[in-house]
Formats: structure tokens, sequence, C-alpha cells
């Protein structure tokens, strides 16, 4: 079996990207038997269906609220999986917003279609010593054309690791 790949390159997020979702308390000891529930939660209450001023059928997925935000991810942290809407958009009942901002970003490609690999592509990024992660707003990106990609805000000081 061959070790997966996440080709990497960094880019600008010009504009803040606001998305409303529900929402997720948890941490990293835990994750593994809280995250996987979200998400069917996610799909078993048909949530983009109730964001009725989404900008598009993406699904986010964003880990923020770091309990050591600009320090690292350990503690809790909020996961909130969603669409983007604009930033004065209505909050359904039930959900929160939250706002990934303007900032240098690695972003790592998953295989198409394969959501079993995100975890890993999670895995290779947190053992990465030379990115100089902000740990303020992270995102799992899902296109509606099976593209996936994780985002990864980094320091203004060290850009372009």
């Amino acid at each position: 079996m061959t070790t997966p790949q996440f080709p990497q390159h960094v880019e600008t997020l010009a504009d803040a990207i606001t998305v409303v979702g529900i929402e997720l308390r948890t941490s990293n000891t835990v994750a593994a038997q809280t995250i996987p529930p979200h998400w069917q939660r996610f799909t078993e209450e048909a949530v983009l269906a109730h964001i009725p001023a989404r900008r598009g059928d993406d699904v986010f997925a964003v880990y923020t609220h770091f309990e050591h935000a600009g320090r690292d991810n350990t503690g809790l942290y909020s996961l909130v999986i969603g669409a983007a809407v604009a930033p004065d958009a209505p909050v359904p009942a039930g959900m929160v917003r939250v706002v990934v901002p303007a900032s240098s970003r690695a972003v790592f490609g998953v295989e198409k279609g394969r959501f079993d690999l995100v975890g890993a592509c999670w895995q290779t990024i947190w053992q990465r010593n030379d990115l100089a992660k902000t740990f303020i707003a992270e995102y799992e990106q899902y296109r509606a054309n099976g593209d996936i990609t994780v985002s990864i805000g980094l320091s203004a000081a060290n850009p372009n690791t």
C-alpha cells in the first residue's frame, strides 16, 4: 500500500470567509469519537438546505476558537460544518457564524472524493514543524465536484514555508 500524498502550495486568502453552520466543541483527545457523529448530524439534518443565504454548495468544516489560539491546537476548539455566506447573512436557529480571516494559507490537496484520507492529511499537517501555523481558523473545503482541500493559516512572519 502506498502512502497518500498531499500536495501543498501557499496562497493568500485575500478576503475573509464567513461560514454559517452547526458547531461542535471538542478536543483532539476525543475527536475520533466526537467528529464522525457531528458529520452524521450535518448529513441527517440536511444542514446545507437550512442555510438559505449560502454562496454555493461547497461544504466548509472550520476549526476555530482554539483554547490556545495562536499557540497550538491542544485543548478545546470548535468545529463548525456549514457553508460560506455573506458577512451579514442571517444565522438560522441552532447554528453559529464563524470567520476565517484573510491570511496566508498552506493549502493541501486530498485525492478527489477521498473523504477517508482527510484524517491522514491532518496527521501529516500536524507533524509538519516547518509550517508557521496560526491556530486561529483552519478549514476543510469540500467542493461539489469532489475536490477536497485542507487550508491552514500561516503566520505573516513566515508565510512562505
